[in-house]
């Protein structure tokens, strides 16, 4: 920035496109240059006033910069007057926010726009300025920030009327005295109170009637009539009925099509359960933008935001919220570095004003905008979040203001709970797990355990089941448990160990000293010890080394066993993980060959069984150490566990504080290791052929980065994953559920519902209802919307796989659409590649586009831009395709570059093998079906929308078709007649 002050009004202002940007100079010119005759005049120029730092360089091809930034971001203004209030990160984004723009209105903003966002909010700052307490807080938020070298500073200064003195102040070493008052928010921060236990929910039943009754009285008078939502309410009452026997939950299977109204559907019986019975209803989804979805619906129950801050509450792991240790301690270090080129202080600064009007601390998916990591760095937010599993609970200072422990109380005694899949299953997991001998203690998982959960988008029950349930032993897995218990050795963690974090509790009780020693020390002989990652890359790189003076067409097994041998290491978990590694290198060693190093190394595995003498051997090892590290943790956790016996003897906030204690060891460490012991074990009782498996194990490498701790390099593993995961999910659920609404718009696959009970069984297999004891009941609401009408589709028979090609497609039909298209990718790397392509000339023709893996950008961001910005096109992933919910012209077509087929993994195989009732194609098949289904959901989802769906697969075999719905005419036209076509129907009136 110049030495001299400048007014944001005196500065050029940029707005950065693909292909050509929008420019304005000081003295007013407007300019709209391609990006490579931009790039060299703007430094002729101040730096601009511009949206987005980092993506305009990128856009730009300019080379990132750290704070404090020499350009005036507008965003990072917002972020300091609005520290609350998400937006979409693009100038429409930031006019509508700010009221300059409606909704509807579309129109094409070119960079003088941004003079009138700045001068309105420097408007908002003045008018804030004016206002005596806001004034001095404002004030003292500058101060950090000022002494950083913030760039907004001094426009801030002059906003605010900061008087002289004041001025002086903020500019000089006067601030110093307090300057760390101001970022040390934890002091300020108002605490929460302990309520008393909510005694258990009563069981009276919802009826039909009162269902629809609650639905109606949500909806409104005004409202769209809609039969199919009604009819879903009424169904879902079935679910809050009394339970009747043991272990026999009441189960709603529901396939409600798109548009029926499912969400506020089961928010009308469910409330008038919670009313009636003062219980807890939980709604699972399966991502945290699917949460903000329905937590966005709900408000139409709850419009008034302080009842809803009361009834409603969004739950995530903890890996989500704001820690209030970790903030002071990354603040006390920023502190202690110059204030001057400080490039974190900034960001700091940003984010405490933020986490002092936040509502919930919630860092991913809450109240920070989702482009804070963006601009300023995802570090930050990595290193305050609580990820390190290191929690003291009522051991912490800042335990009574911690939102962490907040948002628990409050999810205990409010009527809804909006989670996802995973912290559902993994909480009802650890509440099946918890053992007979620790029932003294309350160690139920601190969320609770719901009597009524509804599973929203249960197509996804399978994929988190999996997840959830699995075993995973690997060398990241195992470092992790040796950080968790030992901290950190050497460099600059400030990981604090299981005895640092335990240190009140040691002074209390002395016995546990010597056990807690006994832990460490096992802990530090079995677990892999620092930089176990480069020690197995470099015995990967001397085997390959040593190959290569081979004469690799006789190498044999045997030959390779025996030249690639190594002398065992000292460290049991290094030496078994070194013993994988070989086996996986030995049998895939033909692979190296033929496949590209990079797509080699990106999923590398092989079945465990037949494992070899080596693995067994050191498995064996390996089961002797985990053992001298279990059984210091179980004498531990008994110890603790006789303890909370003694509670009437105790203070409550000690008994809480073992309570707690117990819980991370078991949770964190036990669990852990006893599942890995459970593994090794198994080894040496391999499954017999003919009989069906129960877990399928197998070895596999994956490349891994670890950017919070400063290492990348690749991670091998032992995994156990259940044939059917939906076993241990219906196991656990039917103990503690009382009512379960399992529902979706894409449960049954539409092929087979011509013959309707072989649907149903599919459907019902999918989701684990055959391991339930009492059947459900099923229902199926068809969508309201006339897709015939309303919807077009084509497969184009004239683009072959290669990338050009492709690009050319995608190219010519987003111009057709003149954007509002998703563009979906079977492989990441092809997505990059037409992303190339098409990036520039999209831009030439006023289309944007953006696109997951890309743009420095998370997936919810980037669907709110692509929602805001009408004439913008996305290309994405999986996360892209289901779930997403854009309704109007925003998204008005969808391209599919490759039939999505099942990845031909491992897992995949199994299960085809042994789960599709001998017909594995088909197995196959209703995977695919499934996935296109889901693509071609997310083009309607109002009555009056319009959409068209293309696949750029000529060889989509036409059995697939039928995943479309009903009265869908998919026709097959090279790209030049079906271009024509989709213009005319994209320009044509429905209504009509």
């Amino acid at each position: 920035m110049s030495e001299t002050f400048l007014s944001p009004f005196d500065l050029p202002a940029l707005i950065a496109k693909p292909g050509v940007s929008s420019f304005v100079t000081p003295d007013g010119e407007m300019l709209r240059l391609p990006n490579h005759e931009l790039r060299p005049i703007l430094k002729d120029y101040p730096p601009p006033l511009l949206v987005h730092g980092p993506e305009t360089l990128r856009l730009l091809d300019l080379p990132p910069e750290t704070q404090p930034v020499p350009w005036l971001d507008l965003l990072e203004l917002f972020l300091f007057i609005h520290p609350a209030q998400s937006l979409t990160p693009t100038p429409r984004g930031l006019s509508l926010a700010l009221g300059l723009l409606k909704e509807e209105e579309n129109p094409h903003l070119e960079a003088n726009v941004l003079y009138n966002i700045t001068h309105h909010l420097l408007s908002q700052l003045s008018e804030y300025g004016t206002d005596p307490l806001l004034h001095k807080n404002l004030t003292l938020a500058l101060a950090p920030l000022s002494k950083a070298g913030w760039s907004w500073a001094e426009t801030v200064k002059l906003a605010l009327n900061v008087h002289s003195d004041e001025a002086e102040n903020l500019s000089s070493h006067k601030i110093e005295p307090y300057f760390g008052d101001v970022l040390k928010i934890w002091q300020r921060l108002p605490q929460w109170e302990e309520e008393a236990p909510r005694p258990p929910p009563g069981s009276q039943s919802v009826s039909v009637l009162d269902a629809r009754k609650r639905l109606a009285e949500i909806l409104g008078p005004d409202a769209e009539t809609r039969t199919g939502q009604a009819d879903f309410s009424s169904v879902a009452s079935y679910s809050f009925q009394p339970r009747t026997a043991i272990n026999a939950p009441n189960i709603v299977l529901a396939e409600a099509g798109t548009g029926t109204g499912k969400t506020l559907g089961y928010i009308a019986p469910a409330s008038i359960w919670s009313e009636t019975n003062s219980g807890t209803v939980w709604i699972s989804t399966y991502t945290r933008h699917l949460q903000r979805q329905i937590e966005q619906e709900i408000t139409k129950l709850y419009p008034d935001p302080t009842i809803r801050r009361k009834k409603v509450v969004i739950r995530k792991g903890r890996e989500n919220y704001l820690c209030l240790l970790n903030l002071e301690d990354i603040t006390v270090s920023t502190l202690n570095r110059p204030t001057q080129n400080n490039p974190q202080l900034i960001a700091l600064s940003l984010l405490v004003r933020w986490a002092e009007v936040t509502a919930d601390g919630d860092l991913q998916g809450g109240d920070l905008p989702g482009w804070f990591g963006d601009l300023f760095g995802h570090s930050l937010i990595t290193t305050i979040a609580d990820r390190r599993g290191e929690c003291i609970h009522s051991a912490c200072q800042h335990y009574q203001r911690c939102f962490i422990e907040n948002s628990i109380r409050k999810a205990r005694h409010a009527d809804f709970v909006i989670a996802n899949h995973a912290l559902v299953l993994s909480q009802a997991a650890w509440n099946a797990l918890v053992p007979k001998s620790l029932a003294p203690a309350d160690l139920t998982d601190e969320n609770g355990v719901p009597t009524h959960i509804i599973f929203d988008e249960g197509h996804h029950i399978f994929e988190a089941s999996d997840n959830a349930f699995a075993h995973v032993f690997s060398g990241l897995e195992a470092a992790e448990l040796r950080r968790w218990l030992l901290g950190a050795e050497g460099g600059r963690s400030r990981a604090r160990g299981l005895q640092r974090r335990m240190d009140d509790l040691i002074e209390i009780f002395p016995p546990i000293k010597d056990i807690l020693q006994a832990l460490l020390t096992s802990a530090t002989l079995a677990l892999p010890q620092p930089r176990w990652s480069i020690r197995l890359q470099e015995a990967r790189d001397a085997r390959a080394s040593a190959a290569l003076k081979t004469d690799e067409e006789t190498l044999s097994e045997e030959a390779v066993n025996s030249q690639f041998s190594q002398e065992p290491l000292e460290n049991p978990a290094e030496n078994f993980l070194h013993a994988l590694d070989h086996l996986l290198e030995t049998r895939l060693i033909q692979n190296t060959k033929t496949k590209d190093a990079e797509q080699y190394y990106n999923r590398q595995e092989i079945d465990l069984h037949p494992a070899s003498e080596d693995v067994l051997h050191k498995a064996e090892v390996l089961i002797e150490a985990l053992q001298q590290v279990l059984s210091p943790l179980d004498r531990l956790i008994n110890y603790f566990a006789s303890i909370i016996e003694q509670e009437d003897e105790l203070d409550p906030a000690l008994i809480q504080r073992v309570e707690a204690t117990t819980r991370s060891l078991y949770r964190r460490a036990f669990t852990p290791v006893q599942g890995w012991l459970s593994m090794l074990r198994a080894l040496a009782v391999p499954p017999q052929q003919n009989e069906l498996p129960l877990y399928i194990d197998f070895i596999r490498r994956d490349r891994f980065s670890v950017p919070r701790l400063g290492s990348e390099g690749f991670d091998i593993a032992l995994h156990r994953h259940w044939l059917d995961p939906t076993i241990p999910f219906a196991s656990i659920l039917q103990t503690t559920t009382h009512g379960l609404l399992i529902t979706s718009a894409t449960l049954r696959d539409q092929r087979e519902q011509r013959n309707d009970e072989e649907a149903w069984h599919r459907a019902e297999q999918r989701v684990g209802i055959p391991h339930f004891l009492k059947p459900p009941v099923r229902a199926a609401l068809l969508s309201p919307f006339d897709y015939a009408q309303q919807t077009r589709a084509y497969v184009i028979t004239d683009i072959s796989s290669e990338i050009a090609s492709l690009s050319r497609a995608f190219q010519a039909l987003f111009e057709t659409s003149n954007g509002g298209a998703l563009g979906l990718f079977t492989a990441i790397n092809r997505l990059k590649a037409v992303y190339k392509h098409i990036e520039e000339p999209l831009g030439r023709k006023n289309i944007s586009l953006y696109a997951q893996h890309i743009d420095a950008m998370d997936n919810a961001t980037l669907v709110d831009i692509f929602r805001t910005e009408r004439n913008s096109c996305l290309l994405g992933t999986d996360a892209m395709r289901d779930g997403v919910d854009i309704p109007g012209d925003a998204l008005r077509m969808v391209v599919f570059e490759r039939t999505p087929w099942p990845r031909p993994d491992i897992l995949h195989r199994e299960r085809r093998r042994y789960l599709s009732n001998g017909n594995s194609y088909e197995y196959d098949d209703f995977v695919t079906r499934i996935r296109l289904r889901q693509a071609f959901g997310r083009l309607i989802r109002r009555k009056n929308d319009k959409g068209v769906f293309v696949m750029l697969d000529r060889r989509l075999p036409t059995r697939l078709l039928s995943a479309f719905p009903e009265g869908v005419d998919v026709k097959r036209l090279p790209l030049s007649e079906a271009l024509e076509e989709i213009a005319e129907f994209l320009n044509s009136d429905l209504s009509t």
